[in-house]
């Protein structure tokens, strides 16, 4: 099934938006960059995680700050605003 706007134009089909679980992936496991896999960011995801590995759990500190925030973030968009934004728009950070 097709759908259209108000003018009659043909809209691309939504993707699932993933926002409930990468919000709570990103509070709960941020600092393993798991909500960076769920979106689709991959190289973002193996910085996160590196992050957190490579300085022995003192930098998954920052990174779970970081986490935190972006599920905050993802949580009070709204679903249009973070598909278009996260998914479309592909912004990985922030």
């Amino acid at each position: 099934m097709e759908i259209v706007d108000e003018h009659g134009n043909s809209l691309p089909k939504q993707e699932e938006n993933k926002k409930l679980i990468s919000g709570i992936l990103a509070i709960l496991l941020g600092p393993f960059g798991v909500h960076k896999f769920v979106l689709g960011y991959q190289k973002e995801g193996i910085i996160t995680l590196l992050i957190t590995i490579l300085t022995c759990g003192i930098g998954g500190g920052i990174m779970a700050i970081i986490g935190l925030i972006e599920g905050i973030i993802y949580l009070t968009k709204t679903d249009e605003e973070f598909f278009q934004i996260y998914q479309a728009g592909r912004k990985p950070w922030f």
